[in-house]
């Protein structure tokens, strides 16, 4: 048994739409009408199945479809996406996916997820010129003599950071690009890959769990349960503080015991392999020049623009590619590469991200068997009639863990906010509770599961810190517990005040 490893990512993801593909055949396709608001023509276009027609874009078309969403959510721009309209499932004819569409489905995952996969290749080839030019190693050497003995910031500081970022703008996919550079400078002050990876991820995790203002999340869910994003800012708020002090003392429990004594590490036996991947040393012969500090500069200047396009100028994956591909040509240019070094380089840092890119892909093509066997609006169908005659604070906390199971199959947050707001959000009105209710454990479950979610963002990111599955649930899944628990209390009270 001990000759047994466990699967790669590539693999578990295989494995994971090969189940969905068997589900096809079991759970019956059915769909919800679907209405969507057209600026151009001022009018929601109403779709059953295959027919669609015109409707007059007012608050009485919206009300006649059992729709309790303000018209001016859709007017001015906050509800873009179709939403699923209460009462209207219809079960339809089986749809199931069958071996070819099986290997179909990374193909057009991949297809369809291009422009988050180029930019993990452009991020990849811009590590790779900031590894051959020696800043990398010279800045983290500087690091980590200036925090010799303080090293516990740097887990303080990254993970509130990322959880302020995830929780205002959605900071989750662009986390990628921070594993590359943080792992090196947490390994110099001798904590393991995990550390970092937690840092990150679970800063971004935690944030996007306890949303405050994020517009993917909280407001477009909001939005689409007809009350205002404010109502119940200050729950949430308080559960951004505990669970991000949660988090941090987890993590550092874990780090401060890996710094003793490296043996207690989880992935003690990948140390050397890590350390071979990301370099661990600050013995390195680079010191901090000028020209370095230049080439730092510029880099770090590439994330300030990234995150401020993100959050202020409503950019996605094709400006932030942009950003970091002029970066690395500036770079280039400083440290004076040669036009053939720096192209050979930067494929190279690319072509090793390309794992991670497949990965994406294949997580993508797992939402390409649903849609295409018309499971998922079935799955939420029996979902919403499961909570019928529960009392508020039972039906709370079931739907804390409705929502974390939806998130398997729809782990993308704006579309599970529109597809499933207008059906979950009435069910709250029945047993006689706030609508910001339903909006929390909405939050709350798919934030929970989303640090385990195999079809979300964990294994691209294992694949980048070179971490196995098996090995983060060994040390998150205590976390999860804690955080499930304390998510309980906090929704249960919240019913009851």
């Amino acid at each position: 048994m001990k000759n047994i490893k466990f699967p790669t990512p590539h693999t578990i993801l295989l494995l994971i739409a090969g189940f969905v593909a068997i589900l096809t055949w079991f759970i019956p396709a059915g769909k919800y009408d679907t209405l969507q608001y057209q600026e151009a023509r001022n009018s929601f276009v109403y779709k059953h199945l295959e027919e669609e027609k015109t409707m007059p874009a007012n608050q009485e078309t919206l009300e006649g479809l059992g729709i309790k969403i303000p018209l001016e959510k859709f007017t001015n721009g906050d509800i873009a996406k179709p939403i699923s309209v209460p009462g209207t499932y219809t079960q339809l004819d089986p749809k199931p996916q069958g071996f070819l569409d099986f290997f179909k489905s990374p193909i057009k995952g991949i297809i369809q997820s291009s422009d988050i996969i180029l930019f993990v290749l452009i991020l990849g080839g811009i590590i790779g010129i900031m590894n051959f030019t020696g800043a990398f190693d010279a800045g983290i050497s500087w690091l980590a003599k200036t925090l010799k003995g303080k090293e516990y910031w740097l887990i303080f500081v990254v993970t509130t950071l990322i959880a302020v970022g995830g929780t205002t703008f959605g900071l989750a996919e662009e986390t990628i690009a921070f594993y590359p550079i943080l792992i090196p400078i947490f390994l110099a002050a001798k904590y393991d890959a995990i550390v970092a990876l937690a840092c990150v991820y679970i800063g971004s995790s935690i944030g996007t769990m306890c949303s405050t203002v994020n517009p993917f999340s909280v407001i477009i869910a909001s939005d689409a349960a007809g009350i205002n994003w404010t109502t119940g800012f200050t729950g949430r708020l308080l559960m951004l503080i505990g669970g991000i002090i949660i988090c941090v003392i987890y993590i550092l429990r874990y780090a401060n015991k890996v710094q003793k004594d490296p043996t207690k590490s989880i992935i003690y036996d990948q140390k050397e392999m890590i350390e071979g991947l990301f370099g661990s040393s600050t013995s390195n012969t680079h010191r901090l020049t000028g020209r370095l500090r230049i080439i730092l500069t510029v880099f770090a200047i590439c994330f300030v623009i990234m995150i401020y396009g993100v959050s202020r100028l409503g950019w996605w994956f094709e400006e932030m590619t942009v950003v970091f591909l002029i970066g690395a040509i500036l770079i280039g240019f400083l440290a004076k590469m040669k036009e053939e070094n720096f192209v050979t380089t930067f494929i190279k840092g690319a072509n090793d991200l390309l794992g991670v890119a497949f990965i994406i892909g294949i997580a993508r093509g797992v939402s390409v068997l649903m849609e295409q066997g018309l499971i998922s609006d079935t799955i939420l169908q029996h979902a919403s009639e499961f909570t019928t005659g529960m009392s508020k604070g039972i039906f709370t906390n079931v739907m804390l863990f409705i929502y974390s199971g939806l998130s398997f199959f729809i782990p993308s947050s704006s579309g599970m906010a529109v597809l499933t707001m207008p059906i979950m959000s009435p069910l709250a009105d029945t047993v006689g509770v706030g609508r910001e209710v339903i909006v929390n454990a909405y939050q709350y479950g798919m934030g929970l599961f989303a640090f385990i979610n195999p079809t979300g963002l964990i294994l691209a990111s294992l694949a980048i810190v070179k971490v196995g599955y098996d090995k983060w649930l060994k040390f998150v899944i205590p976390l999860v517990i804690i955080l499930t628990v304390f998510t309980m209390i906090a929704l249960t009270v919240q019913v009851y005040l």
